[in-house]
């Protein structure tokens, strides 16, 4: 098995989906998280996404923050990058190729109107 590090060696911003998929197969595994169940996993993408929430919130000038603590508060890169690792995880549990799934659910919402600009064509 190779290291987390030898593993992160080989990204780059050419690799495709099934290779970051894949690269976050294999570090889960390093990690010791591969056996962890469904709902689990479900949980801390909730968590994730609250974490990603609270860094969006703290740009947003009219939003009540708690300034004695924004040095904790995480950059917004961060937690997305969080959120998709544990997205990722999720659907490697699952056996769902993430690309493939992308795909198919696109080839329908190519076909729906959207209410965006109603009226308007929305094919692009």
């Amino acid at each position: 098995m190779k290291k987390q590090s030898e593993l992160y060696e080989l990204l780059n911003e050419k690799n495709t989906l099934n290779e970051i998929q894949n690269y976050i197969k294999e570090v889960i595994k390093i990690r010791g998280f591969s056996e962890q169940k469904v709902q689990d996993k479900m949980l801390l993408l909730l968590e994730e996404t609250g974490e990603l929430a609270k860094a969006i919130r703290k740009t947003i000038p009219e939003a009540s923050v708690d300034y004695e603590r924004i040095e904790n508060y995480t950059d917004i890169e961060e937690e997305v990058a969080d959120v998709f690792i544990v997205l990722v995880s999720i659907c490697n549990r699952l056996n769902i190729n993430l690309y493939d799934a992308i795909i198919k659910k696109e080839e329908k919402n190519i076909k729906r109107q959207w209410k965006l600009n109603a009226g308007e064509n929305n094919e692009q």
